[in-house]
């Protein structure tokens, strides 16, 4: 009889080296460290490029015509800042669209989609129940009235396209342990009170404008009607919705879609507004909390942007260093 095999060294090393390599090709790595889960659906990422095409589209027209003084909505807006913030809001969005075409995984885009999805079916439910205001109900000009009527169809499609895509998108099985994954880049504890001020006041005002724009439409610091009040706090409702999930995350890995979004929305709202300067009434409570709100936007998404890309480059104490630390030791054991 021989004597026991003992394992050799190397080759344990070799085995641990494997796992290790194993476990980061079961996610995302692109110096960020890994972000693994249930797989993305690619009709979710159909949907967003094509969402992305329409928006940017559509937005630089309505952002432009409202920079030109005039107000080119679907629906007949008092004045033309109200559909040059919608337009600006969906341009700005749109190159964030365009990136999910690098996820992988439905836990990297669901805190831009969901919002998404809010938009969607909310605009479409908007534009539905103000139908009277509608430019080819209200006898406006050709061009207008056919952008109204197109403007529902579209809505109407893309709304269904994204209820059928998530839910496409959940049934697909979610992979044993995804729940107990750590995280990859936790969001900073400083951050998380202030995440859920500006998540939480974003909501508010959203959800004010939707469900009671006769009271909080008066409150908004320039002339609304219905349309316009509902139509903006559709958005205000995604974005409390997207910052305030970032925390549900508390990973920048995989609200980084989301983190490009942020800061591009708010900077085309901030041009917008500010061509716009005087019919706003900056004095106001609610004219100093819309630049609180504006700014804060900003600062999260460069602030976000900037901690993730200080994760992903290896610093000290981030994903990169403790996993090439790892491989180290697991290399020095041969």
């Amino acid at each position: 009889m021989g004597a026991p095999e003992t394992p050799s060294p190397q080759g344990a090393g070799a085995e641990v080296e494997a796992e290790v390599g194993a476990g980061a090709g079961a996610g995302v790595d692109d110096g960020v460290g890994t972000v693994g889960g249930r797989e993305l659906s690619p009709a979710v990422v159909i949907l967003s490029s094509v969402v992305g095409g329409i928006s940017l589209t559509v937005g630089a027209l309505l952002a432009v015509t409202s920079l030109a003084g005039y107000a080119a909505g679907a629906w007949v807006s008092p004045e033309p800042l109200s559909p040059g913030l919608l337009g600006a809001a969906m341009a700005g969005v749109a190159p964030a669209l365009f990136g999910l075409a690098r996820a992988r995984y439905w836990e990297e885009a669901r805190s831009l989609v969901l919002p998404l999805a809010i938009v969607l079916v909310g605009l479409f439910a908007v534009s539905l129940l103000n139908g009277g205001t509608l430019q080819a109900v209200h006898g406006g000009p050709l061009f207008l009235a056919l952008f109204s009527l197109g403007w529902v169809a579209t809505l109407g499609l893309l709304a269904l396209a994204a209820v059928v895509c998530l839910a496409a998108q959940y049934r697909r099985p979610a992979p044993p342990g995804a729940a107990g994954r750590l995280r990859v880049a936790p969001l900073p504890g400083w951050s998380k009170p202030l995440l859920a001020v500006l998540g939480s006041g974003w909501l508010g005002i959203g959800a004010g404008l939707l469900a009671f724009p006769a009271f909080w439409g008066p409150l908004l610091p320039w002339t609304v009607n219905r349309a316009d009040a509902q139509g903006l706090g559709v958005w205000a409702l995604a974005l409390g919705v997207g910052v305030l999930g970032s925390l549900a995350e508390d990973d920048l890995a995989r609200i980084r879609p989301a983190l490009t979004a942020v800061p591009s929305v708010a900077l085309a709202v901030a041009v917008l507004l500010a061509v716009h300067a005087r019919s706003v009434d900056w004095t106001s409570g609610p004219g100093v909390s819309l630049l609180a709100l504006v700014a804060g936007l900003f600062t999260t998404g460069v602030a976000g942007r900037r901690l993730l890309s200080k994760a992903g480059g290896g610093s000290e104490g981030g994903p990169g260093s403790s996993r090439g630390a790892w491989s180290s030791r697991v290399g020095a054991g041969r």
